[in-house]
């Protein structure tokens, strides 16, 4: 066992994080051209893309979060040099991909009505289940891609991913822009052909995938003609250690949406306000989720090789790096507000009255986008050191506290918009200190702990 300095450790983080932020942040940029897009239709098509692909999000999040644990389950059979191992957690990845697929399907139908039963316009409802019809029909591609790009970034050639995902991501863009506006003769589908744009540009992002994975370097070293078999040992893992991630990550975004929906009900330039809002905060959230991804996957590589005396490095580096990037966006948020929000001007007689509110609302992202920062990393590092229930309890719990809080202030209180808005940027702010508190005096870090967790490696 080996004691790394922090600067190694930073050096490290550093180069396994750049492409995963490149590729998440290509990804961030992918939504945000899509709402972008949309946004040149009306503002009541830019509120459905919003709702339709945050609900088609936490349809496939249980799933997401289960086959994404991947990564960290890759990370320490590489760190505990079982390398046929990490080929074989791929397989079970596509597996549960597959399984998952007629689930989706069937609940396409209850989902669809959950738009009508908060009250949305029928005009509206209309917008927001075809966007997201199409999403889920191709959910499949995206569960696949991600036990793949779980391999490749738990085995620390992060580059694959980023370049799989930008070629994709640009794909994306020139296909939804033609599918959605009518160009390069191909038909105007408006808010489906945005949805479909995705979905053919992750089918093929996949093959890219799968291209890689294939390659000689990778297929003899990890063994992956002898991999394709039901392992059970790795399907428990998966639900011993990826379902508490993938219930947390569930019950979370069926938080928000809630919150969102319920938002909504403010009306429609509220509507169009958030959306703004949260595509601004997705180019910060999304891209230091790929310093999340490498924290975790880090953490488990020195964990699974039994050097976990370096996990407080990995930790300081993670947020050395996770606070630098948080600030910056958060100074651009607060001191670029108006400039931001008329990106997205509908060029209608009320944009000026949703720019008012969604300006003051970029004032609480410039704040909750350091607790974002610091969530991120904490999570990153208990997730790698497997303590997946912990996470999923505390996070859960502050996050259906804040959305009966919701409940309270925007149906039975009726307070404004604003109210609120500050609600829920200080959930995010209490949650980063709870994590915080975690990473500092946790029963993660006991040694017996940390050895269970290196014997199932070996």
């Amino acid at each position: 066992m080996s004691e790394r300095g922090f600067r190694a450790i930073f050096k490290e983080l550093s180069v396994l994080a750049l492409p995963i932020v490149i590729s998440q942040g290509a990804y961030a940029f992918m939504i945000f051209t899509d709402r972008y897009f949309m946004a040149q239709i009306s503002a009541q098509h830019i509120s459905a893309s919003m709702s339709g692909g945050v609900t088609s999000f936490v349809t496939l999040s249980l799933f997401l979060g289960i086959i994404s644990y991947a990564n960290a389950m890759v990370a320490q059979f590489s760190g505990a040099g079982r390398y046929s191992q990490c080929s074989k957690v791929v397989t079970q990845g596509l597996v549960l991909s597959v399984a998952a697929f007629p689930i989706l399907l069937l609940l396409t139908f209850p989902v669809t009505e959950l738009f009508r039963w908060v009250g949305h316009a029928e005009e509206l409802v209309a917008l927001e289940s075809a966007y997201y019809k199409v999403l889920i029909y191709g959910g499949v591609f995206s569960l696949a891609k991600a036990a793949l790009s779980s391999f490749f970034s738990g085995i620390g050639r992060s580059w694959v991913v980023m370049v799989c995902d930008v070629t994709g991501v640009l794909i994306n863009i020139a296909l939804s822009y033609a599918l959605v506006f009518g160009h390069w003769g191909l038909p105007a589908m408006g808010i489906t052909g945005a949805a479909l744009g995705t979905v053919i540009a992750t089918a093929i992002t996949l093959i890219l995938f799968l291209g890689f994975y294939f390659r000689p370097a990778i297929a003899q070293l990890y063994g992956v003609a002898q991999s394709w078999m039901i392992d059970m040992g790795i399907l428990r893992k998966f639900v011993r250690y990826g379902f508490p991630s993938g219930l947390e990550s569930f019950m979370n975004v069926v938080t928000f949406n809630l919150f969102m929906l319920m938002f909504q009900n403010y009306g429609t330039r509220e509507g169009a306000a958030m959306a703004i809002v949260f595509n601004w905060d997705l180019m910060s959230f999304i891209s230091m989720i790929g310093l999340h991804i490498a924290v975790m996957s880090l953490a488990g590589r020195y964990i699974g090789s039994g050097e976990s005396q370096n996990l407080n490095r990995v930790i300081a580096a993670g947020f050395s790096i996770a606070l630098t990037v948080a600030a910056i966006f958060a100074i651009t948020f607060a001191t670029l507000a108006a400039s931001l929000v008329g990106v997205f001007d509908t060029g209608s007689e009320d944009f000026e009255q949703i720019s008012v509110l969604a300006e003051a609302m970029m004032l609480g992202l410039a704040c909750y986008v350091i607790a974002d920062g610091i969530n991120l990393v904490a999570s990153g590092v208990l997730r790698g050191a497997g303590d997946t229930r912990w996470l999923m309890f505390a996070s859960v719990s502050v996050h259906w506290a804040m959305l009966v809080a919701q409940v309270f202030i925007i149906k039975i209180w009726q307070l404004g918009p604003m109210v609120s808005w500050w609600t829920f940027v200080a959930m995010l702010v209490c949650l980063a200190g709870l994590y915080l508190s975690r990473l500092r005096w946790g029963a993660w870090r006991s040694p017996d702990r940390l050895a269970k967790l290196v014997s199932e490696h070996h």
